[in-house]
C-alpha cells in the first residue's frame, strides 16, 4: 500500500514537473531524467536488483535505435533539401498554385494524402511538412496553426496507410487482419476527417497567405536555381513509397540525390553540403528569406535524441516490471461497450504520458486492456479499432511524447501552440464515443394504423 501511495504522488509530481518545464520552454530531458531514476528507485523497492533494473533500461532504450536513425536521417535531409533547391522549388510552385484563401486546408489535405502514401509521420513532416511550414511562415500564417494542420493530416495515413509501422503492429498484436482494420478506420474516421477539413476551411478564410507583391518569388529564383532536377529528391520519395520500399531507405537515397543536385545544379561544394547537413544550412547571402530558408542539420535533432533515448529507457522498467500491475486488475472489471472504450482512452493518455512514445503507448495500452476485452465477442478487431482512435493519434497530443515532441522540433514550432490545432486527432476519440451514446436509429417496414 505505502508503495502504491508513493508511486502515485511520485507519478503525479512528475506530471507537474514535466507540464511546468513545457510551459515554461524548459528543456524536458531533465524532468523526464528525473522520471526515469523515480520509476528505477520505485522497481528496486519491489525487490529487482539494480543489475537487472540496468539490463531493463539498456533493453528499452536499443529500441530506440531504428528512431534515432530516422532522426539523423530527418535532420539531414531538411538542411540538404533547402540547400539542392528542392524546398525553395515547392515554395515557389506552391505559391503559384495554391489558393491563399484555401492555404490552412490544403496543407492538412495535402499531408493526409502523403503520409497515407509514405505510411510515416515523421516521413511526412521532414520532407512536404517543412516546406510547408516555412511557405505559412513566408506567407505570415500563425505558425502554430499550419504546424497543427501539418501534424493532423501527417497522422491520417500514420494511422491507416497499409505501410504504417502503427498499423500494422496494433493488427500484430491484437492478431487482427489488417485490411479489416484499416476498413473500420476509415469508416470510423470520415466523419472526424470531414469536420477537421471543414474547420481548416474556415480557418484558410481568416488565416490567407500574405505575400507582398511577388518579393518572395523574386528572391527565390535569384538565389536557387529552378532546374525541374532539383524536384528529384522529393520524387524519388514518393516513388519508393509506391514501391513500399522502407522509409529509411528512400530517406538516404533522397539525401543522395540532394548532396549530387545540390553540387551540380545549386553549385555548393561537397563540403559545404556536408556542412549543412551536419550543422543545418544557412544562405550565403543577406536576404529576406535569411531567416526562412534555414536550419535543420544532424545537430539539431541533439535534444530530440536524448529525450527520445531516456523515454525508451523508462518503458523498459515500466514494461518488465509489476508496477502498473494494480492499475491492470482495477482496468479488468470494465465491461460495457462504452466503458471499455472510456477506460481505453484514459489508458492511452496515462501509457502516453509514461511512456513518451507511440510505440510504446500502443504496445502497453494493449498489455492493460486485453483482459477488459476478453469478454467481447469482436475482441481483436473491437480493441484494434480503439487503440488506433486512442493511442495513435493521443500521444501527438503529449508535448513531451516523441510522437509530439519529434513534429513539433522538425518543423521549429512551440511544443503546445500547435496541438489546439490538431483537429483531425481529438475529434477521432470525441465523435467515436459520442457514437458509442447516441441511441441507434429505428426503422419500421410496416406502416402503424390506428
Amino acid at each position: 500500500m505505502k508503495q502504491n501511495s508513493y508511486l502515485l504522488g511520485s507519478a503525479a509530481a512528475i506530471f507537474v514537473l514535466l507540464l511546468v518545464c513545457t510551459l515554461k520552454g524548459i528543456f524536458i530531458g531533465f524532468p523526464l531524467l528525473l522520471c526515469f531514476l523515480n520509476f528505477a528507485f520505485i522497481a528496486h523497492l519491489r525487490g529487482y536488483p539494480l543489475k537487472e533494473i540496468i539490463g531493463m533500461s539498456g533493453r528499452g532504450g536499443a529500441k530506440s535505435l531504428i528512431v534515432l536513425q530516422i532522426l539523423i536521417l530527418v535532420g539531414a535531409i531538411t538542411s540538404l533539401w533547402i540547400s539542392s533547391g528542392t524546398t525553395p522549388a515547392i515554395l515557389y510552385y506552391g505559391i503559384q498554385r495554391i489558393n491563399p484563401r484555401l492555404f490552412v486546408l490544403c496543407i492538412f489535405l495535402i499531408s493526409s494524402a502523403v503520409s497515407f502514401l509514405l505510411g510515416t509521420a515523421f516521413g511526412t513532416i521532414s520532407t512536404v511538412g517543412v516546406a510547408l511550414i516555412l511557405l505559412a511562415k513566408g506567407g505570415l500564417v500563425n505558425p502554430n496553426l499550419a504546424a497543427g494542420a501539418i501534424i493532423a493530416g501527417a497522422y491520417f495515413g500514420d494511422r491507416c496507410s497499409p505501410m504504417s509501422s502503427s498499423a500494422n503492429l496494433v493488427a500484430n498484436l491484437t492478431h487482427s487482419d489488417l485490411y479489416t482494420n484499416i476498413k473500420g478506420m476509415f469508416k470510423s474516421g470520415t466523419v472526424p476527417f470531414v469536420l477537421s477539413a471543414l474547420i481548416y476551411l474556415v480557418l484558410s478564410y481568416f488565416h490567407p497567405l500574405r505575400f507582398s507583391g511577388t518579393t518572395m518569388l523574386t528572391e527565390i529564383s535569384a538565389l536557387f536555381s529552378l532546374h525541374w532536377l532539383v524536384i528529384t529528391p522529393a520524387l524519388i520519395i514518393f516513388i519508393l513509397a509506391i514501391l513500399r520500399v522502407d522509409v529509411r531507405i528512400s530517406m538516404t537515397l533522397s539525401i543522395g540525390l540532394a548532396v549530387l543536385v545540390g553540387m551540380e545544379v545549386q553549385h555548393y561544394s561537397l563540403l559545404e553540403l556536408l556542412k549543412a547537413a551536419v550543422f543545418g544550412f544557412s544562405l550565403r547571402t543577406d536576404s529576406p528569406l535569411r531567416t526562412i530558408l534555414n536550419g535543420g542539420g544532424i545537430l539539431s535533432m541533439a535534444k530530440v535524441a536524448v529525450v527520445i533515448y531516456i523515454s525508451c529507457c523508462l518503458a523498459g522498467i515500466l514494461a518488465e516490471t509489476d508496477i502498473l500491475q494494480s492499475l491492470d486488475e482495477l482496468l479488468a472489471s470494465r465491461t460495457s461497450r462504452p466503458e471499455r472504450f472510456i477506460i481505453t482512452i484514459i489508458t492511452s493518455v496515462l501509457t502516453s504520458i509514461l511512456g513518451c512514445s507511440q510505440t510504446i503507448s500502443i504496445v502497453m495500452t494493449h498489455s492493460l486492456m486485453d483482459k477488459v476485452y476478453e469478454n467481447s465477442q469482436t475482441r481483436n478487431s473491437e480493441l484494434a479499432l480503439d487503440l488506433e482512435n486512442t493511442s495513435v493519434p493521443l500521444a501527438a497530443l503529449i508535448p513531451w511524447n516523441t510522437a509530439g515532441f519529434v513534429p513539433a522540433s522538425t518543423l521549429n514550432v512551440s511544443l503546445i501552440g500547435f496541438i489546439p490545432y490538431t483537429y483531425f486527432l481529438y475529434l477521432l476519440p470525441l465523435i467515436q464515443l459520442i457514437h458509442f451514446y447516441l441511441p441507434a436509429p429505428k426503422f419500421s417496414l410496416t406502416k402503424s394504423h390506428s
